[in-house]
């Protein structure tokens, strides 16, 4: 199947330096109690429960302001760039809220609030993205799936510089990066030459996109790979400070360590991207699900060293839990009806970070159930296993050669 070349935008690179600079800024809000956890569960003397509300609420935030914004079409009633920068002081503000240190029952309000917020940053900054690019959009959205990686991570890595100093600080400044971001996207990011599908959620075709099957296979994919994606990055701290508390503690502090792996993912989003726009989106996603449900197994016997051999699985999975995320997004924009590519987005994004709330606090009963953090993480291998099964079984189909430029 030949597709046609499409002309390349000038200015495109440009454009998603700043769009990846942008997100970087904002989603540094994601983790940024989940990297000070230890502190506040100490000083609120909060339960490994409650603390895991800290980090759920913001995803519960995010399924619901992404359902939200396209029911009420916020992309086409207001300018991408302006709504981008809206959302990112709002996040910044309700982030900011933990410093005033309001109580539990507050703080998750606030990170909920900040889910909201960064809604409004995460689906449209793809969209526009996609305004920029029609050949090398793979790699594009892998780019900026990586940016997001790396936001997420920024938290851990502001911890570990901070280590000893007031947990404050780690908030301030990913409030600070949110506020740089909103400066990014209002002032210095238009959108570009090729306009987008409206991105309006149409509850009367969900059950059309479900019965279409290439989507149905690649949504299989997308809800496996977020079964695992996001328990992992919430609590990796948690199993870095255990092992370390075991002896095993390859790099200077848990927060680090934190920071290496989730950051690690930014590398796989572009590899990903590379090489799904080469060999195929189902072989490149399947691939890094089969390495990364493999390291969450092998994880628990590198939990007590040595050291080298930690460090080394904890980076392959870092790098291949994230390589695949933005290829399912891609997916779905050349697999659905064009007509309905915002449902057929929104559906998946929703669905997906819904499933990561449930992983994200089953993860410390389970880690209690078996006596600690050590095995903890066999419970996300089933997702990667059923995504990379639904990944090879649509590389299989005729609706597959729609997929990269019939590479699959």
């Amino acid at each position: 199947m030949s597709v046609p070349v499409a002309e390349a935008a000038p200015g495109r690179w440009r454009a998603l330096a700043l769009l990846s600079a942008g997100v970087v800024g904002a989603m540094t809000c994601w983790f940024s109690a989940t990297a000070v956890v230890p502190e506040l569960t100490r000083e609120w003397a909060l339960t490994p429960a409650q603390a895991g509300w800290l980090t759920n609420g913001v995803q519960i935030g995010f399924v619901l302001g992404a359902l939200a914004s396209s029911l009420v079409n916020l992309p086409d009633l207001m300018r991408m760039t302006r709504l981008i920068a809206i959302s990112a002081l709002v996040a910044a503000s309700a982030n900011a809220v933990l410093l005033f240190e309001p109580g539990w029952s507050a703080a998750v309000i606030a990170r909920f609030v900040t889910g909201i917020a960064l809604a409004g940053i995460y689906p449209p900054a793809m969209k526009l993205m996609a305004t920029w690019f029609r050949r090398g959009r793979g790699l594009a959205m892998g780019v900026l799936i990586g940016a997001l990686t790396l936001g997420s991570s920024m938290p851990h890595l502001f911890r570990a510089v901070v280590d000893g100093l007031d947990w404050r600080l780690v908030v301030s400044l990913a409030s600070l990066g949110a506020a740089l971001s909103a400066a990014i996207f209002g002032l210095m990011i238009r959108e570009g030459p090729y306009a987008f599908g409206r991105a309006v959620f149409d509850p009367g075709r969900a059950l059309t996109i479900f019965r279409d099957r290439g989507v149905l296979l690649a949504n299989l994919g997308y809800f496996g790979h977020m079964w695992e994606l996001y328990a992992m990055w919430a609590w990796f701290l948690a199993f870095a400070t255990a092992a370390e508390q075991g002896g095993a503690g390859p790099f200077a502090s848990p927060s680090l360590f934190a920071f290496l792996v989730v950051a690690s993912g930014a590398v796989g989003c572009i590899l990903g991207g590379l090489l799904s726009d080469r060999i195929g989106r189902c072989l490149t996603t399947a691939g890094m699900m089969a390495v990364s449900g493999s390291c969450a197994l092998l994880i628990g016997f590198a939990f007590d060293g040595p050291e080298w051999l930690l460090a080394l699985v904890a980076v392959i999975w870092g790098i291949s839990i994230a390589g695949d995320s933005a290829q399912f997004s891609t997916a779905v924009t050349e697999l659905a009806d064009p007509r309905f590519i915002g449902t057929a987005l929104t559906l998946q994004v929703s669905i997906g970070f819904a499933l990561t709330v449930l992983t994200i606090w089953i993860m410390p009963h389970i880690a209690a159930a078996l006596g600690g953090w050590r095995w903890a993480f066999l419970v996300l291998i089933p997702g990667p296993a059923v995504g990379a099964w639904a990944m090879l079984r649509l590389r299989g189909l005729p609706e597959a050669d729609r997929l990269a430029g019939g590479r699959g």
